[in-house]
């Protein structure tokens, strides 16, 4: 049997309160910047970048020690590590011919704890 998923609540009656539309008018940020969000949003709905972003959170890494760790392949890890890249997630450095990857900033560590606080509540 299928489970289904309980309805949203609605309103029995129409009847829009001036007040509070006037109170957010304007305030939404423009569709371009909304996108861009979102898209930011997704590269976390992912469970590799997630965990490739984890291990990071301890220590600056090379593709190859992130897919001895992980138990990928460096072509696996790579693919994540180019959006993650594009996102401004990671950086890289490079020192002689292995290229090193850490977090961008700490603002993600930051995005990370609350997500992880919200879900344990």
């Amino acid at each position: 049997m299928k489970k289904t998923e309980p309805e949203c609540e609605v309103c029995e009656v129409t009847h829009i309160h001036e007040d509070l539309i006037r109170k957010v008018d304007g305030q939404i940020p423009d569709a371009d910047v909304l996108k861009e969000l979102a898209d930011f949003f997704k590269v976390f709905g992912d469970t590799t970048r997630i965990r490739i972003l984890c291990v990071l959170f301890r220590s600056e890494m090379c593709v190859c020690d992130l897919a001895e760790v992980l138990g990928m392949t460096q072509s696996a890890i790579s693919h994540q590590l180019r959006m993650l890249k594009q996102m401004k997630l990671v950086k890289n450095r490079r020192e002689g011919k292995t290229v090193f990857y850490s977090l961008a900033d700490s603002h993600i560590q930051t995005i990370m704890d609350q997500g992880m606080e919200h879900i344990s509540e």
